[in-house]
């Protein structure tokens, strides 16, 4: 019989990964998590791809060390600038997923006009990743994006919700409504925090793809087709946190973005 010892990882340049992982939680309660923000170098948008790559791969290697036995890479700049590449290291010994695909699938479902945007950070939008994807998808659909590279260090400073946060989504968003999308992806795991002010901004009509609701619900589908990783995953409700910065800042807002109080360890990444 098969030892139930594996953790699931998680791992984000900083908080907007609790985001998701307090979905995943609620919609996966059972398992023992192990949560790494790279606080100290977020964020990551703005960055070369082999500094990406190269933060991301000691994130995962240190999520490994804690025996995790799959990890979701929980940010955008990382899945698109790193995840193939990882996963292609590591091979089929060692799983590791990203939110970029899944985002994806769901916005070619909803889109009813072919018509959708993409709001992430300055190098996803660079990367193309989120048009290629959707095109493999469905070619018929029409791609508009927007680099947001003031999002992610306000919603990190805390001031999500500042008077600036809204100003600055208006002036964001504005571009891609003129061209009568249907359907909104939130390219980076931090808006979804947002993702009520990018409501009110947007309107009713639009359809808005938030990673936090996604990735919960591909994951269960994940485990349900690879019971030969479910299986290896320790039952025991847990949730572990790293940061590698000031764990007092990060368990302050970490908190906050997770919906409930939480203690957080120093992580070191080599």
């Amino acid at each position: 019989m098969v030892k139930r010892i594996k953790r699931i990882g998680v791992f984000d340049s900083g908080f907007g990964g609790l985001h998701v992982l307090r979905f995943i939680v609620t919609a996966l309660p059972g398992y023992e998590y192990v949560y790494l923000g790279d606080t100290a170098r977020a964020p990551y948008g703005d960055r070369p791809q082999e500094t990406i790559y190269a933060y991301t791969k000691q994130a995962i290697d240190f999520l490994f060390k804690q025996n995790c036995g799959i990890v979701v890479i929980a940010c955008n700049t990382a899945s698109s600038e790193a995840l193939r590449a990882i996963q292609q290291e590591y091979g089929a010994e060692k799983k590791v997923l990203g939110v970029l695909i899944p985002a994806a699938e769901e916005a070619v479902r909803k889109t009813k006009n072919n018509r959708v945007g993409i709001i992430a950070t300055t190098s996803t939008v660079a990367s193309k990743k989120f048009p290629r994807e959707l095109f493999k998808l469905d070619a018929s659909i029409k791609t508009f994006q927007q680099a947001c590279p003031l999002l992610v260090p306000l919603i990190e400073a805390g001031e999500q919700n500042s008077p600036e946060m809204v100003t600055i989504l208006k002036r964001y968003l504005a571009p891609l409504l003129a061209k009568n999308i249907d359907t909104l992806i939130l390219g980076c795991t931090h808006y979804g925090i947002v993702e009520k002010k990018i409501r009110a901004v947007v309107g009713p009509d639009i359809t808005i793809v938030s990673e936090a609701r996604v990735v919960p619900k591909k994951l269960k589908q994940y485990f349900e087709k690879h019971t030969e990783i479910e299986t290896t995953l320790c039952v025991k409700p847990m949730v572990h946190f790293f940061s590698t910065d000031r764990t007092d800042k990060f368990q302050t807002l970490g908190s906050k973005f997770f919906g409930r109080p939480i203690k957080v360890e120093r992580a070191v990444l080599k």
